[in-house]
Parts: C-alpha cells; sequence; structure tokens
C-alpha cells in the first residue's frame, strides 16, 4: 500500500467511524428555544467526538495495513483466481 492509498483507505474509514461515533451520548435539550428542533443535542461536543472518531479509524486503518503488508490477504491473488468473463 503507497502513501495515497493509505490516506484515502484512512479517510474512508474516517467517515464510517464519524457516523458511527456522532450518536454517542446525546440527549435532547430540556428547554427548547424557539427555532430549533425537539430532538437537537443540548451538547453535541463535537471536538471529543472527532477525535474518538480518529483513534478508531487509526486502529482500524493499522488493522488494515498489517493485513495487507503480511500478505495474509492477497488481493492480487484474487484478482487472478477471477474469471474474466
Amino acid at each position: 500500500m503507497d502513501w495515497f492509498t493509505g490516506i484515502v483507505v484512512y479517510l474512508l474509514i474516517w467517515w464510517v467511524a464519524l457516523f458511527s461515533v456522532l450518536p454517542w451520548g446525546n440527549r435532547p435539550a430540556e428547554h427548547i428555544t424557539p427555532g430549533t428542533v425537539e430532538s437537537a443535542p443540548a451538547k453535541p461536543r463535537l471536538l471529543l467526538k472527532f477525535l474518538a472518531t480518529s483513534l478508531v479509524a487509526g486502529v482500524i486503518w493499522g488493522v488494515i495495513f498489517w493485513l495487507v503488508k503480511s500478505d495474509l490477504i492477497s488481493f492480487r491473488e484474487m484478482a487472478r483466481k477471477m474469471p474474466l468473463e
């Protein structure tokens, strides 16, 4: 895996992880101000969620990087075995 592929894979994993982390700890506001949705979170804590997303994505990326580099899963071998029809 070259550096460009590694960055693209990390960004894809990061976005998927973000949508998994966003609902963590959300509570609706007790006092709803006019013009806001009732289900809007009182404290979204986005910075904490971005940090958690980066950590989760880094761990998952590390596992994928290890699988690719260790040839445990060989994508080139899989491609050779695929029928061309």
